[in-house]
């Protein structure tokens, strides 16, 4: 029995990743606030949005994950904009092991997980340097993402052969 389970464990492949860089491939913050030049009472009602990419680079088994973030920061009650903090923060990865069939979802979850820590330290410091209390972003959760797009495509696909 413990050969059979050593044989099935032999033939699995095994993952390997590792991210090889990461940067920073556009950041903007708009401090609104300080432009309209107003002080008061402000309420912050924060709005985060999440769009994920990923792509084969020339090199073999390498992938770019991008995770682009649009954030922004509402007065709470009179909806006037606090600020907009947009970035594409991208994560380049060496990927071994990973059936073809598994590589889209491997990409577009487990690597900006590898990032998300990077992401959350950026846009702390961004808003605390442009003179609001650190943002602190909650986990996001990923693989909701992927299976919620995954949910979208498939509806249009649905929506647009009904149509036809």
């Amino acid at each position: 029995m413990a050969e059979q389970e050593n044989g099935a464990a032999q033939q699995a492949p095994q993952v390997r990743m590792n991210i090889l860089s990461q940067f920073i491939r556009d950041l903007s913050f708009e401090n609104v606030l300080a432009q309209r030049g107003t002080g008061g009472e402000v309420q912050p009602d924060v709005q985060v949005a999440v769009n994920l990419d990923a792509k084969k680079r020339s090199a073999e088994h390498q992938y770019e994950t991008s995770v682009k973030l649009t954030i922004t920061s509402r007065n709470k009650g009179a909806e006037d904009p606090l600020f907009v903090l947009e970035m594409d923060y991208v994560g380049v990865f060496h990927i071994e092991g990973v059936p073809e069939d598994q590589l889209h979802p491997f990409l577009l979850i487990e690597c900006p997980r590898m990032i998300f820590p990077f992401i959350r330290r950026i846009v702390s410091d961004v808003t605390r340097d442009g003179g609001f209390p650190p943002l602190n972003l909650e986990n996001i959760d990923f693989m909701q993402l992927y299976r919620n797009e995954v949910a979208r495509r498939q509806a249009e696909t649905t929506g647009q052969r009904a149509d036809a």
